[in-house]
């Protein structure tokens, strides 16, 4: 039953990105990106630092995090989530998010590197297979077919339009970000780090918002919008945000972040139900290899690597 809950928890913050996608794209029109971004992010950090005390976490960062927080801070709040508003001004909820998480193949590579996690041949095969569903899910139905079938030629230029190079720029940043978090962590609360990185983060954005004369300073937006816009920034952000940089801190980064992969199907599921998007055939091919990624990153120690207690039993059964 503990595990059940911890894999719900686990899985919560992609889901709740995905969702809040949805709930971004329809009010940038409107409010513009830089507000968008910063109002997703500076209420967001507000709260979790209003959270500290009861979590029994201090509002100070260490001395030691304190360069490698800035870093994080401008890398993963106020550049991604620029690039991810630019980005979804262009693109619908679901392919923005799928684009954006193909960031978890750019973690695997980097947690490789710096943290000396081992990708086995499952691990690599599901990562395969999970970057094979994103193509799936986002690439234009035409290209494919030249692609795999030999078709006539189709213009590579459509992937780069429409948003897609702010979107893998977003994806490149919260790579990054989620590397950074564990050195901007090392003495301090992540929790902490997460509220901060937010609220100071967002910062930059507003002022660039006020001083972009092609939108209001304050959006003409209904009730409806500033609850879509508070369920971005408090749930889609703070309640995220928290679980996904604590998770990062005590969980094995590659397998964790390869959960992102889920991200893209509550995405496309939610901008279906409030945006009217469809999924087509071969959508729905990619969100299968998508999920069965996640079950053979997620899962790739056990199913590769020899369970201790069998070695011990077959050696022992040869010995005898």
């Amino acid at each position: 039953m503990v595990s059940i809950r911890l894999g719900l928890l686990m899985v919560l913050p992609f889901a709740l990105w995905g969702t809040a996608m949805a709930a971004m794209a329809p009010l940038l029109a409107t409010g513009g990106p830089e507000l968008v971004a910063a109002l997703r992010l500076l209420p967001a950090g507000l709260v979790l630092l209003l959270a500290l005390p009861a979590l029994g976490a201090s509002w100070r960062i260490a001395p030691q995090d304190r360069l490698w927080f800035v870093v994080f801070t401008l890398v993963d709040a106020t550049l991604f989530q620029f690039c991810l508003a630019r980005g979804l001004q262009e693109t619908g909820a679901g392919l923005g998010s799928v684009l954006i998480d193909s960031q978890p193949l750019m973690v695997a590579l980097l947690a490789r590197s710096l943290f000396a996690e081992a990708i086995n041949p499952v691990g690599w095969f599901g990562l395969v297979l999970g970057l094979a569903g994103i193509v799936c899910l986002g690439v234009p139905p035409d290209l494919l077919r030249h692609w795999w079938l030999f078709g006539d030629a189709v213009s590579l230029s459509g992937l780069w339009e429409g948003g897609t190079a702010w979107m893998l720029a977003a994806a490149v940043a919260m790579a990054l970000g989620t590397v950074f978090s564990r050195y901007a962590c090392s003495a301090s609360h992540p929790v902490t780090v997460t509220g901060w990185h937010m609220l100071l983060g967002g910062l930059p954005l507003l002022l660039w918002h006020g001083l972009d004369p092609a939108y209001a300073l304050v959006p003409p937006w209904g009730p409806s919008q500033w609850v879509l816009m508070a369920y971005a920034s408090l749930l889609g952000s703070a309640l995220a945000y928290g679980l996904f940089f604590w998770f990062a801190n005590r969980q094995e980064l590659t397998a964790f972040s390869t959960l992102g992969f889920l991200t893209p199907v509550f995405a496309l599921a939610s901008g279906g139900l409030w945006l009217q998007e469809r999924l087509e055939p071969l959508q729905w091919v990619g969100v299968v290899l998508v999920l069965l990624s996640v079950v053979l990153v997620s899962q790739r120690r056990r199913w590769w690597e020899p369970d201790p207690v069998v070695v011990l039993d077959a050696a022992e059964g040869s010995g005898g």
